[in-house]
């Protein structure tokens, strides 16, 4: 079953990771992009089965993305992200053809589930919920890890915690990221905690194979396929 595609429009990077991150955990593919005009370019590149656009963009708005992308036969619902929260923005925005309208600051939860929404009215795939990194395993649908064939019986916040590692595997989570999905808090100094989590949770994933969870010194960690020369 292949993983529905949402493209990420939106030129704060911040945001774009943290909703992209979000989606990936829910099992979708994600493109993002940083400008209307890349983002119609990707559109026909990447043909999403949802776009999530930002309104304010540097060179073309979001309205002005909307319209050609239908005219480019791009027939995707649009999510408008927006920091406006003028009625009459609401109204333009919805009457434009736009199918959700989410103004900043936004909760994740709530963001994936209007996706869902708006991807259950369009009939798209329901979503994949199995990753698999070498012999790493995580089913979100049984809320269960394997490692090597063997299970692994994580705490609920270690379990989160591995899913948006393996879910960017190969990419490097900083420590606010990771606060702020995990968490759900703002970064201030706190890496004591992630720092418990992560050990912990190595010793439960890592001790039965070669390293998969790897620290970036100064920014956060990454999850990713052992390499030659990785410790057994």
């Amino acid at each position: 079953m292949n993983a529905p595609r949402v493209l990420v429009v939106d030129d704060e990077e911040n945001i774009s990771f943290l909703v992209g991150s979000a989606l990936k955990v829910h099992g979708y593919e994600v493109c993002t992009t940083d400008s209307g005009l890349a983002a119609v370019a990707e559109a026909a590149r990447f043909e999403p089965d949802v776009v999530v656009l930002d309104v304010m963009l540097p060179d073309l708005d979001g309205f002005e993305v909307l319209r050609r992308l239908r005219a480019d036969g791009c027939d995707a619902p649009v999510l408008f992200l927006t920091a406006r929260r003028d009625t009459a923005d609401r109204v333009r925005g919805l009457t434009a053809g736009g199918d959700d309208y989410i103004v900043k600051p936004f909760a994740l939860e709530e963001f994936v589930a209007r996706v869902q929404v708006a991807l259950r009215r369009r009939g798209a795939a329901a979503t994949p919920t199995r990753y698999e990194v070498a012999d790493l395993v995580l089913d979100d649908d049984a809320h269960r890890v394997w490692r090597a064939g063997g299970e692994v019986h994580l705490s609920a916040t270690e379990y989160k915690l591995l899913r948006m590692l393996i879910s960017n595997a190969g990419r490097v989570i900083t420590r606010a990221q990771i606060l702020d999905h995990v968490w759900q808090y703002d970064f201030d100094g706190e890496s004591a905690i992630i720092e418990s989590f992560i050990s912990n949770l190595r010793k439960k994933v890592d001790s039965a194979g070669a390293k998969l969870i790897h620290t970036v010194r100064g920014v956060g960690y990454s999850l990713r396929h052992p390499e030659p020369g990785d410790p057994g």
